[in-house]
């Protein structure tokens, strides 16, 4: 597998993916643990398949086109769960269903043969190209850096809420900085463990970490070491085995996840 790394292009350009998606998902999947988020950012993946169909209609890198439909998706999201009476299950399974309605329908627009979506839907980090690469490091950059210049605002406000608008931090930006966030995230596990699969990379390695530690930084350094153990575990399973990529890393964390809880809490263990 090492001589491998070194001769083949696809194999490096899966370990920087691999290593970049866990940075992005270990810090927002924490905040998202922390924030109850686990059905939104689900919601935000599946929307983001409208923008990937779009993409291939118009002739552009599909994940740019996801990158649009995802930061779209979640400001609605947030705008009508905020601004409407519709309550947020109902948000949530409409622009589930529309995003990926979108997607079959501008793919089934496209001229030529249908693309094939399989590596979007769950995952193929083999495949990750120079341009996916470039992406993800432009979105790694802009959420680690928001991250770090706001770190104690999002602190404050993920602890308590009610506390930060009596200290005048400006909560609504603040959220709405997070689920733009959130959608990078999306967008930058995409390519990694596709938009069905989603939602257990960003959830197992924080769940992982809050069983050791309750401090936010600490969480999110432990999450990113965990999502870097899975997913190169997930992508040495797939390259020696022959199997989906996203699928090996999604049961490697999976699997981890209930035996550390099992091991840690075996007494409620017992009673499932």
């Amino acid at each position: 597998m090492i001589e491998a790394l070194l001769n083949y292009n696809f194999l490096q350009n899966a370990f920087f993916s691999a290593i970049l998606a866990s940075i992005a998902c270990g810090i927002i999947g924490t905040i998202i643990i922390e924030k109850q988020l686990v059905m939104m950012s689900g919601g935000i993946a599946h929307t983001a398949f409208g923008g990937i169909g779009l993409g291939y209609y118009l002739g552009i890198e599909p994940l740019i086109g996801a990158l649009g439909f995802a930061v779209l998706s979640a400001l609605g999201i947030r705008r009508l769960q905020h601004k409407t009476h519709i309550t947020p299950e109902v948000v949530l399974g409409m622009f589930w269903a529309l995003g990926m309605a979108l997607g079959i329908l501008f793919i089934a627009f496209t001229p030529g043969y249908p693309p094939d979506i399989t590596s979007y839907l769950f995952g193929d980090i083999l495949t990750v190209s120079r341009l996916d690469l470039i992406i993800t490091i432009i979105m790694n950059l802009i959420i680690v850096g928001t991250i770090a210049v706001f770190f104690n605002a999002f602190k404050t406000y993920l602890f308590d809420e009610e506390f930060a608008q009596v200290i005048g931090l400006p909560t609504a930006l603040l959220e709405n900085i997070i689920y733009v966030l959130v959608a990078l995230t999306v967008v930058v596990l995409i390519r990694v463990v596709g938009i069905m699969l989603i939602i257990a990379l960003l959830t197992a390695p924080p769940s992982i970490a809050r069983q050791y530690t309750y401090s936010l930084h600490h969480t999110m350094i432990l999450s990113i070491a965990l999502g870097i153990i899975f997913c190169l575990g997930g992508l040495w399973v797939s390259y020696v085995m022959g199997i989906p990529s996203g699928a090996a890393i999604i049961v490697i964390a999976v699997a981890t996840y209930f035996i550390i809880s099992v091991i840690k809490n075996p007494a409620r263990a017992s009673h499932i």
